[in-house]
């Protein structure tokens, strides 16, 4: 075999050199390449379930338009009004699913609203959506009504709309009736983590694309947390889990996520102004907000509060323990006497028709 000569050496290592950072640049550019297929994919699934979900399940209300924003609402039975406010990620099928509608609905004005951002209602970027935010607009969209004074109920984040409407309107709201709320702030990851789809760019990516197809995965996960330590009620399996997954819900469910913890530390310092009767109830087994730290104390707290607990249930108290539910709006439209602390079981299940809730003394 010929020797190589110098020259011949150096030739091949300059070839050498040359050739060497391809493999990496083209394996670099395979990996992109994938990465953009895929999201392209992923982008597609949503845009396609989405438009599956919105044609199955159209608006089954009326809109009311308040200062350039439009507001979806359910509105049924006649009498004393009660408006209803639903969670974050929820929408007012909420209460249609767990039978509060119909049942509040037999003796009273029920108007039962999409906050702004879920099910049908909009939710411009221009504003932040605080609880007192919210609450003006949705004062305003009760005056366009005709609603003079009105019963709250609010579950959850609406909870929290729901006191800041007895602060913001004390005219307006004549009583309370909160369901699982959080009201204090307190160290809270999933809030940190759920704000993510909220994040200007990168949030705006993961929610067109893979942000719904990994809520969808988790989505039973997330109803056991829900409803523990019971199972999930039968009417939550009919809930059209791709309206909750669509982009522009989900930007509103990752706002009110990072919202939640300011927006209770700066509101904690109102409650003290809201005199008209309160009534809160609480799952003892909740498991996504602390009843000791949250509705133990806000009923301290209150001038006018009643605290009923019911013992064997979770964050989905409109699922469990309607007839108390309804019995406290009922209660409170009437000025009827109440106990001051109240706590009830539901472990073979929810209440029939007709049967009397356990009292625990």
């Amino acid at each position: 075999m010929a020797r190589m000569s110098g020259q011949d050496w150096n030739l091949r290592s300059r070839l050498l050199a040359h050739k060497a950072p391809l493999r990496p640049r083209n394996t670099l550019t395979t990996k992109l390449l994938v990465g953009a297929g895929a999201l392209a994919a992923a982008y597609l699934v949503v845009r396609s379930k989405t438009r599956q979900a919105e044609a199955e399940n159209p608006p089954a209300g009326q809109f009311v338009e308040v200062d350039g924003v439009k507001l979806h609402y359910v509105e049924r039975g006649a009498g004393p009004v009660v408006v209803l406010l639903h969670g974050n990620g929820a929408s007012s099928h909420d209460f249609e699913l767990s039978g509060l509608i119909d049942m509040l609905a037999q003796h009273h004005r029920v108007i039962a609203f999409d906050r702004p951002g879920f099910g049908y209602s909009e939710r411009p970027r221009s504003t932040i959506w605080t609880p007192p935010e919210q609450a003006a607009l949705l004062g305003s969209a009760l005056r366009q009504l005709h609603v003079e004074q009105a019963y709250v109920l609010g579950h959850s984040w609406g909870a929290l709309v729901a006191l800041a409407m007895a602060t913001e309107s004390p005219r307006l709201v004549k009583g309370l009736v909160l369901l699982g709320g959080y009201y204090y702030p307190s160290p809270r990851l999933d809030a940190v983590v759920g704000g993510v789809p909220a994040v200007p760019v990168v949030g705006d990516l993961m929610r067109f694309t893979l942000s719904p197809l990994l809520g969808r995965l988790g989505w039973s996960s997330l109803a056991k947390r829900l409803f523990s330590p019971r199972p999930p009620a039968a009417a939550f399996a009919r809930w059209p889990k791709w309206l909750s997954l669509r982009p522009s819900q989900l930007r509103a469910t990752g706002a009110e996520s990072a919202l939640m913890i300011p927006a209770a530390a700066k509101l904690r310092h109102r409650y003290a102004e809201i005199t008209v009767p309160v009534t809160i109830f609480s799952g003892a087994g909740d498991k996504m907000v602390n009843p000791a730290h949250n509705a133990e104390r806000l009923h301290r707290e209150l001038l006018q509060s009643q605290l009923h607990t019911v013992q064997d249930a979770g964050h989905m108290l409109h699922y469990v323990a309607q007839d108390e539910i309804v019995r406290a709006v009922r209660d409170m439209v009437e000025n009827r006497p109440r106990m001051d602390f109240q706590q009830t079981s539901h472990h073979d299940g929810a209440l029939t028709e007709g049967e009397a809730p356990r009292v625990l003394h």
